[in-house]
């Protein structure tokens, strides 16, 4: 990628190869500590800030960790909103085994989040971001709960347009080895990603090669890429369930099957807000469900959760759409 892109610019190469190459040695910060307050359901587990307010569970993607929802201290939605009064948490799905590799996408909300969910006294609201949202309404068809809120979550999946068919041939390559693990490494994944946009790949390390390694931007962009390339692997159930959807959009079609029925986003009978990024490259705004209450954001798919305008044009957005949510009966 990084010959193709910039086969006419050997500066440019440099560049970038520069930018890798302090990217790999350069100084990590601490991490986060984890909330304390604990609930547990198999390999899923859900941290909390505590609290007698709303809950609200945060249900990140399969891909990549949940610790772009708690990055740190001033970029945590999670924090942010125990912080509101919300009794807010976060799910981590875990580390997968081989001996799970029939364990589907519909198969981590039906035998792993919706017996989580039921755990709660009191209807969650449910905040699901990318794939997570996607997971976050079928549970939302299929479980008591408050209200569900997705954050560039993709439903539509044939919005994916012309990078379809480069998905395909991607998985096409993968699939067999894949088979033979049981589990779909997060590199095969992070392959795909880079493919929806490769020109900016190699741009955000030409850019982060010229910054200063001791500043704010650059501990944020080591921060970001280290949770972009780490993930654990998906079941191999998942992830073809996941090129499936990319290559016959079957939500979108309405006949994605969870729990053996499939999922209408138009019988929800609970509140429900989507957030959508208008600059996003890795869940395009046309994959959006299209729910009636749908709320452009103008920042990208990272950037609407952690960036510097993120307070206002999502986070603050989202509490007031929570906190006006009818107690549920």
């Amino acid at each position: 990628m990084l010959r193709s892109e910039t086969a006419k610019d050997p500066a440019r190469r440099a560049a970038a190869l520069l930018g890798l190459a302090r990217y790999q040695t350069g100084r990590r910060e601490q991490a986060l500590p984890p909330p304390k307050d604990v609930r547990r359901y198999g390999r899923v587990t859900l941290r909390g800030t505590g609290g007698e307010g709303m809950p609200v569970v945060l249900v990140p993607s399969l891909i990549n960790p949940p610790a772009v929802l708690d990055l740190s201290e001033e970029q945590s939605l999670l924090r942010w909103l125990g912080a509101q009064g919300f009794a807010a948490w976060l799910l981590d799905w875990g580390e997968p085994s081989a001996a799970e590799r029939a364990l589907s996408v519909a198969g981590h909300v039906e035998s792993l989040l919706l017996p989580l969910l039921a755990t709660f006294d009191r209807p969650p609201v449910l905040v699901g971001y990318c794939l997570g949202g996607t997971m976050a309404l079928a549970a939302a068809a299929r479980s008591r709960i408050a209200g569900v809120a997705t954050i560039a979550a993709p439903w539509r999946f044939d919005g994916y347009g012309e990078a379809r068919a480069d998905i395909a041939r991607l998985w096409h390559g993968a699939q067999p080895t894949c088979e033979a693990l049981g589990l779909v490494p997060m590199e095969v994944l992070q392959a795909g990603f880079w493919r929806l946009d490769p020109a900016r790949t190699i741009a955000k390390f030409e850019a982060f090669g010229r910054m200063d390694p001791d500043s704010a931007p650059a501990k944020a962009f080591i921060r970001l890429e280290d949770w972009s390339n780490a993930g654990a692997p998906l079941t191999y159930a998942a992830g073809a369930e996941l090129f499936a959807m990319i290559a016959d959009d079957a939500p979108g079609r309405g006949v994605w099957h969870v729990a053996g029925v499939p999922v209408d986003v138009a019988a929800l009978t609970v509140p429900a807000v989507e957030f959508v990024s208008t600059t996003d490259r890795i869940v395009p705004a046309a994959t959006a469900v299209g729910l009636p209450d749908h709320r452009a954001v103008a920042a990208g798919h990272v950037g609407m959760i952690v960036g510097g305008r993120a307070r206002a044009t999502l986070w603050q957005p989202l509490a007031d759409w929570i906190a006006a949510l009818p107690s549920p009966t």
